[in-house]
């Protein structure tokens, strides 16, 4: 997986700046535990820090490669997989190459040399990578295409500094720890604006996005965008059609040199990917899958359901792991620990930000990611289905449909999911929050595509999936690539194939939800490799702790940060509201307004302290 950095300046020689990358690189050194490695030459220097995945002993990076009797005509550093790099590497053979090792970096590097920039259509895969072409002086920088894998940059007066994480760039002095009024909206709100990266004059690469920097300039290039098209397949084919992908797909993933798990909720997505590389792995004559679940140690609050989550996860595990007879751990995390001061900071320097909404999750995500590193090096998860196939209930709810904002902030979750009932008044009027969630969902919507033809149903659950893959899944793939590379461990998400995003996109709404039921397609094109007690289990998210343990931990985080005059988040609170919030007995805050503030509270306290962040608005 690795992370990777790197600045390009035209003006410099960057042979002198030896300190800065080595600094820039070691902050990414949890991505990338086994190794490092710093490339300088002119006016571009590449950092980069090593998880080893495929072939362990080769593939160390920067990589150089020579072409045509050039020696090291181009250097990459390169993060993520590329699943279909045998294929690539068999057709690249057949043109003459020769290759030194059994990496994917050196066949996506080879398949540049090859083809120039166009290669990257050829890619499967999530990846994030630079790659210096020293004949031409260029950078590129590509990310694939649902941005699964990070990467940010911050052009220069000469050029650009860029890496896996935030991080990377603020260790370079030319880049500031500002962060003005769009960046602090971000924050205090459940969105996430494509290529906006919080801090001021900081980007990161779109998804599908290629951006290619020279001696004239940065220039942008959208290599991939989900786009509209017609939907010829019958239901019968449309079934089979999405198993086939699937099967292909969990075929690919499964290639590691290093031990490898499923994360298993119980519920349809994770359990499919885990049924599907369980018979794999055994169809191969190799081990079963190991698996892995996580529930909550109780201190006085056992499970109840709501609005949101119905059902408890642990009973629809074993029924999985008795049908695969998959080696199965199960997890368990003391839910007095979310509230831990330094657990929530280990997050912060792990997100470079707060955390955003639901914020128990972050740190019982990190406890779950670094027990599962003790046994593997690579998990697959079922993220993102939900936003593929239709399976959230806004997707199935008429006023989340008809509503005029993003579905997630509708009553359809309970209630409005509101982090800033804390925050002083003025500062969210001067900050104009409603205009500027108006404004996000309208070029949300404007962004969709559009079928000729289309009726007014098909034409608006376009926009809801278009919005939910671009937006809402960004958030869930940041939590999960930052909870997890923060241990060293690398997390792949099968249904974020892109070659089943396009065409599930593209599925009908009145067949993507044949029988009235969530995830209609996906569930009868997997139904047979499930227990029927999962085939037909109602979708129910992440769990979210409700033991009390953990409010009380908020609160007592939160007295503290009121009782400090120098806690940097004071002039954004109202005291007032802070006062009565912690005046409401144990139990009674509400998990969607009073908790929510008061994690984003902490968080923003805690980062502000921590990151010496200049706001100017």
């Amino acid at each position: 997986m690795c992370g990777m950095t790197g600045w390009l300046s035209f003006s410099r020689d960057l042979t002198v700046q030896q300190e800065t990358l080595q600094r820039m690189t070691d902050t990414l050194a949890l991505r990338g535990p086994d190794a490092q490695g710093v490339w300088i030459e002119g006016p571009i220097g590449l950092g980069h820090r090593r998880l080893s995945i495929i072939d362990l002993e080769g593939g160390r990076q920067p990589m150089a490669a020579d072409h045509h009797g050039q020696r090291a005509a181009s250097i990459i550093s390169y993060t993520g997989e590329v699943y279909n790099f045998q294929e690539l590497k068999h057709d690249l053979q057949g043109r003459g190459h020769r290759f030194e090792t059994r990496s994917d970096t050196e066949v996506v590097l080879r398949a540049y040399l090859e083809s120039g920039p166009s290669f990257v259509d050829r890619l499967n895969g999530m990846y994030a990578f630079a790659i210096w072409n020293r004949l031409t002086q260029e950078l590129l920088l590509v990310r694939d295409r649902m941005g699964v894998k990070p990467l940010y940059y911050y052009q220069t007066d000469d050029g650009v500094v860029f890496g896996s994480e935030p991080k990377a760039l603020l260790a370079n002095p030319l880049v500031p720890r500002r962060v003005a009024a769009d960046g602090l909206r971000e924050i205090l709100e459940m969105v996430k604006t494509p290529g906006h990266a919080i801090f001021s004059g900081m980007h990161e690469v779109l998804p599908g996005e290629m951006i290619r920097v020279n001696r004239n300039g940065l220039m942008r290039h959208q290599y991939w965008k989900l786009e509209a098209r017609e939907h010829s397949d019958t239901l019968e084919k449309t079934i089979q059609h999405t198993r086939d992908l699937l099967e292909d797909i969990v075929d690919r993933q499964i290639v590691s040199d290093v031990p490898l798990c499923s994360l298993l909720s119980g519920g349809l997505d994770s359990s499919i990917i885990t049924a599907l590389a369980s018979k794999k792995l055994l169809a191969a004559g190799k081990e079963n899958i190991q698996s892995f679940s996580v529930d909550f140690l109780d201190h006085g609050g056992g499970f109840t359901g709501d609005s949101v989550r119905g059902t408890p996860d642990a009973p629809f595990v074993r029924d999985l792991v008795e049908r695969i007879r998959s080696s199965h751990g199960e997890i368990v995390i003391d839910s007095r620990e979310m509230a831990d001061s330094e657990l929530r900071a280990t997050v912060v320097r792990a997100l470079d930000l707060p955390p955003a909404f639901w914020g128990d999750m972050w740190p019982s995500l990190y406890r779950l990611f670094q027990e599962v590193r003790k046994h593997s090096t690579v998990a697959l998860s079922g993220e993102s289905a939900d936003e593929v196939f239709g399976g959230y209930r806004w997707f199935h709810d008429p006023d989340a449909i008809a509503a005029q904002t993003y579905p997630w902030l509708t009553s359809v979750t309970g209630k409005y999911f509101d982090g800033k009932t804390l925050f002083s008044q003025d500062l969210l009027k001067g900050l104009e929050m409603d205009s500027f969630l108006r404004d996000s969902y309208s070029q949300a919507v404007a962004e969709a595509p559009v079928l000729p033809g289309e009726d007014e149903i098909n034409r608006r659950m376009r926009q809801m999936s278009y919005v939910n893959l671009t937006r809402f899944v960004q958030t869930l793939l940041d939590r999960k690539d930052r909870m997890s590379m923060a241990v060293g461990l690398e997390v792949r998400v099968p249904f974020c194939d892109h070659r089943l995003v396009e065409y599930a996109f593209n599925i009908p709404w009145e067949m993507k939800a044949f029988d009235g039921r969530e995830k209609s397609i996906l569930r009868a094109a997997t139904r047979d490799l499930l227990p029927d007690s999962i085939a037909e289990r109602v979708k129910s998210p992440y769990p979210s702790t409700q033991d009390p343990a953990y409010e009380q931990g908020l609160r007592t985080s939160l007295t503290t940060i009121m009782a400090n005059p120098a806690s940097p988040v004071l002039p954004l609170l109202d005291r007032d509201r802070v006062t009565q919030t912690l005046a409401k007995p144990l139990g009674n805050l509400s998990p969607m307004y009073d908790r929510m503030g008061m994690e984003l509270a902490i968080g923003l306290n805690t980062w502000l302290a921590e990151y010496d962040v200049s706001l100017s608005f």
